[in-house]
């Protein structure tokens, strides 16, 4: 049987967290929800809050998963970083930065972390 997308998504999302914090990152929050859309993982580094975008895929056939980020799911994601930062921060914006984690194959093993992947005007 097949596992869900939201089930292989959740598996991605937690190599991700547990890699991340290999690195040194620190979990503030998964999957942050509001009208604009979802953060899949906030991190931090340091002073620096890391809006993290997982992306899975089993080949790169069709393009890496970092491929799959649109311009128009990156103003998304930035919409909902936006959202998130006046309603925890308020006014003080802490230092802040959008990252992409790409994981390829059945066993997820090749993981490319691309800090800073786009840049937000906030």
């Amino acid at each position: 049987m097949r596992p869900l997308p939201s089930e292989t998504g959740a598996k991605a999302e937690e190599v991700a967290r547990i890699y991340l914090e290999k690195q040194g990152l620190r979990l503030v929050e998964r999957n942050y929800h509001c009208r604009q859309g979802e953060i899949d993982l906030i991190m931090q580094e340091g002073e620096t809050l890391a809006f993290i975008e997982v992306r899975y895929r089993k080949t790169t056939g069709f393009g890496s998963p970092a491929e799959s980020v649109t311009p128009s799911k990156q103003r998304r994601i930035i919409s909902t970083a936006n959202h998130y930062l006046q309603s925890k921060n308020g006014r003080k914006m802490p230092p802040c930065r959008f990252d992409m984690l790409s994981i390829v194959g059945k066993e997820q093993q090749n993981i490319d972390w691309i800090r800073d992947a786009f840049q937000a005007d906030f």
